[in-house]
């Protein structure tokens, strides 16, 4: 048995491959959109950027397609496309466009390591449980405010404040210097907590956290055969009490699957992804 998990949590490693894949590539068209402004770059990647390869750019669009007819500037019909897509992935597992390809929160996540390596067993419990569960309304309020703001302006404003935006253009000279604050406020507070972005402000997460409430492939804990050894827990991202939970379906929950037996839990499968209601 001991065997057998640990070569199934071998294989589960496939998400931080994924993960870093994604990043690579988010990295290799912003890069390449700079030089083939500046006369240079490849052809087949000139027309891809950022806001090309954003889902959340085809959600604030909406109202202006609706409307006008057009896309908010900036945004192109692929981000449409691809909202298509996550919101499709998003109804079958839950917000895996979060807890898989986001390269914002990949980029946390590693200076997590960090963190986690310099405050051990006392990393992501520095917020107290009532302000961190007050704390998490805040995305949805941020949310709120982005779909109003775009609507109202037909502009991409958010990309001022998006420090996803200037992760990868921080070197252009083209970020606004709040997006520049608010990226280094994330990164130092990744330090001491796993994920600050994604759990308090991400309006993009806000808005897929709820298909975990619909989604059909859902995590299950089985507790005839939990040892209640807490694994789960500490290895949730989120914070989520997967231990005390029969199923997970938590706003918050970004459907990484790092709680689930084929990668933290040391019982075979006690929590584990199935279909339907159990």
């Amino acid at each position: 048995m001991e065997k057998k998990g640990r070569s199934m949590k071998k294989k589960w490693r496939i998400r931080n491959v994924v993960q870093l894949g994604f990043f690579l590539l988010i990295s290799v068209i912003a890069i390449n959109k700079y030089f083939v402004e500046n006369g240079s770059g490849s052809s087949i990647l000139s027309s891809a950027s950022l806001h090309s390869v954003c889902p959340f750019g085809g959600v604030v669009s909406i109202y202006n397609l609706l409307t006008v007819g057009d896309y908010v500037q900036k945004i192109h019909s692929s981000a449409l496309v691809l909202m298509g897509l996550v919101f499709l992935l998003s109804i079958l597992l839950g917000p895996v466009f979060c807890g898989w390809i986001c390269p914002l929160g990949t980029f946390q996540e590693w200076i997590g390591k960090l963190g986690k390596r310099i405050f051990k067993k006392r990393y992501n419990l520095f917020v107290p449980k009532r302000l961190d569960g007050f704390m998490r309304y805040f995305r949805i309020l941020v949310l709120v405010w982005v779909i109003y703001i775009t609507a109202k302006t037909g502009l991409l404003v958010f990309t001022n404040v998006d420090p996803y935006y200037a992760l990868f253009n921080f070197w252009t000279g083209e970020v606004a210097i709040q997006a520049l604050v608010i990226l280094v406020l994330t990164a130092i507070g990744a330090l001491f907590v796993e994920r600050p972005w994604c759990k308090y402000l991400c309006p993009y997460g806000a808005l897929l956290g709820f298909a975990n409430s619909i989604k059909i492939f859902k995590i299950y804990r089985d507790e005839n055969t939990c040892i209640s050894c807490d694994l789960c827990n500490q290895s949730c991202p989120m914070n989520i009490d997967v231990a005390n939970s029969k199923k997970i379906s938590q706003l918050q929950c970004i459907s990484c699957f790092e709680c689930s037996s084929e990668s933290t839990c040391p019982v075979p499968e006690t929590v584990e992804i199935k279909w339907g209601e159990k």
